[in-house]
């Protein structure tokens, strides 16, 4: 146990430095640099002084090698676009944000999927299983932008029932202004409904044909007891497993949802770092949230194992 923790640590160092790397280099091949259009508008002096000041009058080189250094000590780095804000800084702000949101639609639509998938499930090749099906290709398909403007045009436009865009600030930041939260929940949450719903009810199939739970038929269990503590338990494996990604999508952010709706998110600001070539942020965002994915594909792996005992890791002994 202890050595495969190890491996996996080692592995997941390995994995962001790769990351990093590739990142940077890949940010440096985009023609042009953050500081362009501020430059263009300054005296040479000043222009030098300020490509001094970020250091892009270094070579590449020596950039990489200080950037690197900097993130072993936990230092991402300053904005080029915008004078004093931080990876820390941006995380501290517009974290909470994209949180709220992402875990409103993850409870939303995982609990929606999950009740969809065994009512398709326990409905197999009805009329009910085919709409769940339906429903859950239509879900899959339409992409979250196409979902949010026809809310947006619907309940916020034609009905006004909703703002169109916004977020609950100061104390609302977790449990008010919900009125602003609806459509992004909304939009978001299809996506987790069809494929909560698809999982489940694969899932619980293939356990309905096992033998333990024929043989709990022959022993005259009713439909709801085997489907509780037969059916249920063992098909909620992969869901469990599915889970952590989830988690950790929803708090990385919904960026196309977060621009849509004008939400101050993580989201939103990458893509915004994306467009003004902002490296350092776009870097220190990039490792952070690669970090996240990769911790909890590690727990991923750990739950597999108190899911079903039958599944040990390397280098313990399964009873």
């Amino acid at each position: 146990m202890t050595k495969y923790i190890i491996r996996r640590l080692v592995e997941m160092a390995l994995t962001l430095f790769i990351i990093a790397t590739a990142t940077f280099f890949l940010l440096e091949a985009v023609p042009g640099d953050p500081l362009t259009q501020r430059a263009d508008r300054l005296p040479e002096q000043s222009r030098a002084a300020l490509y001094e000041r970020y250091g892009l009058d270094r070579p590449v080189m020596e950039r990489y090698l200080t950037q690197m250094n900097n993130m072993l000590h936990g230092d991402f780095g300053e904005s080029f676009v915008y004078a004093g804000q931080t990876v820390s800084g941006l995380l501290k702000d517009r974290l909470p944000v994209s949180a709220r949101l992402g875990i409103q639609q993850m409870l939303l639509g995982v609990s929606v999927g999950l009740l969809l998938g065994i009512l398709a499930a326990t409905h197999a090749r009805s009329p009910i299983d085919y709409a769940v099906v339906g429903l859950s290709v239509l879900l899959i398909s339409v992409p979250h932008l196409v979902f949010g403007l026809l809310l947006q045009k619907v309940f916020a436009g034609t009905l006004k029932w909703f703002p169109t865009i916004g977020w609950p600030t100061g104390k609302d930041l977790w449990l008010g202004g919900w009125k602003y939260t609806v459509l992004p929940t909304l939009t978001g949450c299809f996506s987790y409904i069809a494929t909560y719903a698809r999982l489940l009810k694969t899932s619980m199939l293939d356990v309905i044909n096992q033998d333990y739970v024929l043989t709990a038929e022959s022993k005259g269990l009713s439909r709801g007891a085997i489907v509780r503590r037969h059916i249920l338990r063992n098909s909620f494996i992969p869901v469990m497993t599915q889970l952590p990604m989830s988690v950790a999508m929803c708090i990385t952010g919904s960026f196309f949802i977060e621009s849509i709706f004008s939400i101050p998110g993580i989201g939103q600001y990458y893509v915004t770092a994306v467009q003004n070539q902002d490296l350092s942020i776009v870097l220190g965002e990039t490792v952070l949230l690669a970090l996240l994915y990769i911790v909890v594909l590690f727990i991923t792996d750990v739950l597999y194992v108190v899911v079903d005992p039958r599944i040990s890791m390397p280098g313990t002994s399964s009873r």
